[in-house]
C-alpha cells in the first residue's frame, strides 16, 4: 500500500533531528498525474485550498463580484483593516451587517495583526475570523437568489449543492465525503490529484470564463486571498500565471499557467514544512526565482540565531 514519503528534513546544527511526511502530485493540462509521491488518488480534505471552487460555485449562481472583493471571498484572510473594510463592503451589497456572519467568533490569524488587535482591546469576532470573506460572498448569493440565509451553511442548502457541483466539475471526480470545515461550513472530500487538476484548469483558464475571473482576481490582489505578509502573495507575485491557495494541515494547491497542478499535503499538518516542500516540487518542474530560493528553507533559530532549517528531503526531489 502506497504510504505517505518523507517530504521535508528538520536539520539543527547539522543533525537530522525529525521528518516531515506527506504526499505531493503534479498533474498535466489533460489532467493525467504527471509525477507524484505518497498517497494521491485516495479522499481528503482540501480545507481551505477548496475556497477557489467554492467562489465558482457562487459566481455561477450570480455573485456580482470581481477583482478585490473575490479574491476576499475565496480568502483565507490575515485580519487587516482592509480585509475587515472589504468583508464590510460585500455585507452591505446584501443590506447585511456582520450580524449574519455565522463563522465563529476567532482572533485574526497573523501574529502582528492578533497582537495589534488585542492592544486596540478587541476579542474574537466573527468579522476577524480568517473565512469571513467566504461567508459574506455565501450570504450574498443566498439573497440574491432568496435562498434562507439563516441555513446557508447546511449540506443540503441550494449554495452548498452549487458549490459541490463546481467541486466535482474542476476537479473531476465526485465528492466522496462530507464534513464540518473550521468555519462551520461543509468541507467536501476530494483526492489530491483532484484538487491538483482543478488548480491546473483554474490557472489556464480562458478569458473571460468565470474560473479566469477567480485566478485573475487572486492574481491581481494575492494580498486580499491571504494577507501583506505572507507566503502566498510573494510566490503568486514571483512566478507569472501562478495561481495558489492554501489550506488548513497544511495542504497546499498550485496551477501553473500552462495548465499543470500541483497539490500536497504534510501528514502531520504543520504549516513549517508546506512553502518547503512546494518551493521544491515548483524548482524540480524548472521554475527559477529567488522567491523559491527564500522559500525553500524554514529556519531553525538556537540562541536566537539561526542554526539549522526545515528543508526539502533530498532524495524524494532529486
Amino acid at each position: 500500500m502506497t504510504e505517505p514519503v518523507i517530504l521535508a528534513d528538520v536539520v539543527r546544527s547539522g543533525f537530522v533531528e525529525g521528518h516531515h511526511r506527506g504526499s505531493v502530485v503534479v498533474t498535466n493540462p489533460d489532467g493525467g498525474v504527471e509525477w507524484s509521491v505518497g498517497v494521491v488518488d485516495q479522499p481528503m480534505f482540501p480545507r481551505s485550498s477548496n475556497k477557489p471552487m467554492q467562489a465558482l460555485g457562487m459566481l455561477r449562481n450570480g455573485l456580482p463580484l470581481d477583482g478585490k472583493l473575490l479574491s476576499l471571498a475565496g480568502a483565507s484572510h490575515s485580519g487587516e483593516q482592509f480585509h475587515l473594510d472589504g468583508v464590510r463592503e460585500i455585507l452591505a451589497l446584501a443590506k447585511l451587517d456582520e450580524s449574519a456572519l455565522q463563522t465563529p467568533p476567532a482572533y485574526p490569524v497573523e501574529d502582528a495583526v492578533r497582537d495589534a488587535w488585542v492592544r486596540a482591546g478587541h476579542g474574537p469576532e466573527r468579522i476577524t475570523m480568517n473565512c469571513s470573506g467566504k461567508h459574506a460572498a455565501m450570504l450574498l448569493t443566498s439573497v440574491l437568489n432568496d435562498w434562507p440565509i439563516e441555513t446557508y451553511r447546511e449540506p443540503d442548502h441550494p449554495l452548498q449543492q452549487a458549490i459541490r457541483t463546481a467541486v466535482e466539475d474542476t476537479a473531476g471526480e465526485k465528492v466522496s465525503y462530507v464534513a464540518v470545515d473550521g468555519c462551520g461550513a461543509p468541507i467536501l472530500a476530494i483526492s489530491l490529484a483532484g484538487l491538483a487538476r482543478s488548480f491546473g484548469l483554474f490557472a489556464a483558464a480562458a478569458p473571460g470564463t468565470l474560473e479566469a475571473r477567480v485566478k485573475d482576481a487572486f492574481r491581481e490582489y494575492p494580498e486580499y486571498a491571504s494577507g501583506s505578509m505572507r507566503d502566498e502573495p510573494a510566490l503568486m507575485r514571483a512566478i507569472p500565471g501562478l495561481f495558489c491557495k492554501v489550506g488548513a494541515e497544511s495542504v497546499y494547491a498550485v496551477g501553473l499557467e500552462d495548465g499543470r497542478g500541483i497539490a500536497l499535503k504534510v501528514e502531520d499538518g504543520t504549516p513549517r514544512a508546506r512553502a518547503v516542500v512546494m518551493a521544491a516540487v515548483l524548482k524540480k518542474l524548472g521554475l527559477e526565482h529567488e522567491v523559491l530560493d527564500q522559500q525553500s528553507r524554514f529556519p531553525l533559530l538556537g540562541g536566537g540565531v539561526e542554526v539549522g532549517a526545515v528543508q526539502p528531503h533530498p532524495s524524494t526531489f532529486s
